[in-house]
């Protein structure tokens, strides 16, 4: 990415964890910012760092994207005026078996997962296209293909930001408008703080330094990864996933029954 001062990035979940780091790291290549998080006392903190180390632009939206009022709000900017980049971060786990956990934690995981990350996406993807520039990061987890069982509606939230991602890179193949989407495992964040899994009963050599994830991230993005597990190191196996999914796929393309399927 061509630093420049003249450039906007919007970071969601802005606050505190990716994001913070996501908006200290892309002020560092001169975007200006548009910082959006429920908290406006670390927002207000996290600008403030910002500012006092890059000679960047830095606003602050107080919104709760879980929430009609915050999202809405958040999508109007987004539709009303012109930025470059637009980190889709905000989101929330809530760890616990499906018939034990409350209703209140799977809507609300659907509604910041999901349906935020939808809506912020298709306010600024017109502007984008019209303009045949832009990115988009969306921030999925490793979890999108978890079968641990204390995550059913985190993990199916996570698979669809990774297919929803999918499908727009080939919506917009034939453009310059870019879609990341960044599938990270452990990371040390607050994340875990109220997920029902305590970050201290992860083993630590299995936890990422969340500067680390998002530093990585961000140097796929510069090598063109449209796809990007931070802590996967063997490339091929990344490939052969991809490969395995598409023939999948082209396999399921027929009107006859798999013969397994067929009574003898």
């Amino acid at each position: 990415m061509t630093n420049s001062s003249q450039k906007t990035a919007v970071v969601t979940g802005a606050s505190s964890g990716i994001g913070a780091v996501y908006a200290d790291r892309l002020a560092q290549r001169g975007y200006n910012l548009v910082l959006v998080a429920r908290r406006e006392d670390r927002l207000q903190s996290v600008a403030a760092a910002i500012k006092s180390k890059y000679s960047v632009q830095v606003d602050i939206l107080c919104a709760d994207l879980s929430t009609e009022d915050g999202l809405s709000t958040t999508e109007q900017l987004l539709k009303e005026k012109s930025f470059d980049l637009l980190v889709n971060n905000a989101g929330i786990a809530r760890l616990a078996p499906l018939a034990h956990g409350p209703l209140s934690d799977s809507l609300s995981q659907i509604a910041l997962n999901i349906t935020a990350l939808t809506r912020l996406t298709q306010a600024i993807l017109p502007g984008m296209k019209q303009r045949n520039s832009g990115t988009i990061i969306n921030i999925a987890s490793v979890m999108a293909f978890s079968t641990l069982p204390m995550g059913a509606v985190y993990s199916g939230t996570k698979a669809f930001v990774l297919s929803f991602s999918q499908v727009l890179q080939q919506e917009l193949s034939e453009t310059d408008v870019k879609i990341q989407v960044v599938l990270p495992a452990a990371t040390a964040t607050e994340v875990w703080d109220n997920s029902g899994v305590p970050l201290s009963a992860l083993d630590p050599s299995a936890v990422m330094q969340t500067e680390n994830m998002v530093d990585g991230a961000l140097q796929a993005l510069d090598n063109g990864e449209a796809i990007t597990y931070p802590s996967v190191a063997d490339e091929g196996m990344i490939s052969r996933l991809e490969e395995a999914r598409v023939a999948v796929f082209a396999a399921a393309q027929t009107s006859q029954v798999a013969p397994r399927l067929i009574s003898q």
